[in-house]
């Protein structure tokens, strides 16, 4: 397994015609004991890994939240909102299958985001990031990401695929910053800028 990381470049995804994006976290309690602690890993934690198609330098589709499948054809597809980070395996994930993808998208940027009111990366640990080759219909994981995410910040771009004439890369953003919580034009705005 490798970790992707900011300073390898973009990684050449030669081969690829079904990527995948998984996040996992698990709820903590933070400093809180007692049964404020209890209530809060009850309650879970609320992350979200949002996917967003990129035309030239405007963001023109979004996959999280509550949108699964912005551009109607899976090729951009959202396994849904995992609102606690409980359970095994991935809590999120976006899958892309390059072949489906309109000609005049150029990018997918993702990015993992506190984006509700009340969310925010330190209420939540173990936070990671896989990468699927899922070409041939069964995922293999084929790296990890992990991007820095000790911050007071709410929002991080995690990865951004782009296309290059033919074919596609992958690369580590890992640039953290402020998102207004529960403003879908401001997150869209801040994967761009990044």
């Amino acid at each position: 397994m490798i970790t992707l990381t900011k300073e390898d470049g973009p990684a050449d995804l030669d081969g690829v015609t079904h990527l995948s994006i998984g996040v996992s976290w698990d709820p903590t309690a933070g400093s809180s004991g007692g049964v404020l602690g209890k209530l809060r890993r009850k309650t879970g934690t609320d992350l979200d890994l949002i996917a967003i198609a990129v035309q030239g330098g405007d963001p023109v589709r979004l996959a999280g939240l509550d949108s699964l499948d912005p551009m109607g054809n899976g090729s951009l597809v959202h396994s849904g909102d995992n609102q606690t980070g409980r359970g095994d395996g991935d809590d999120e994930t976006v899958t892309v299958e390059f072949a489906r993808m309109p000609p005049n998208i150029t990018s997918i940027v993702f990015v993992a985001a506190a984006y509700k009111k009340g969310s925010s990366f330190q209420k939540a640990r173990n936070i990671s990031f896989k990468v699927y080759d899922a070409t041939g219909g069964s995922s293999q994981q084929v790296a990890d990401i992990w991007p820095s995410l000790l911050t007071q910040d709410n929002g991080c771009v995690v990865a951004k695929a782009m296309r290059v004439g033919e074919t596609w890369k992958l690369e580590v953003i890992n640039v953290t910053g402020k998102i207004k919580q529960g403003d879908e034009h401001a997150l869209m705005r801040f994967a761009v800028s990044k």
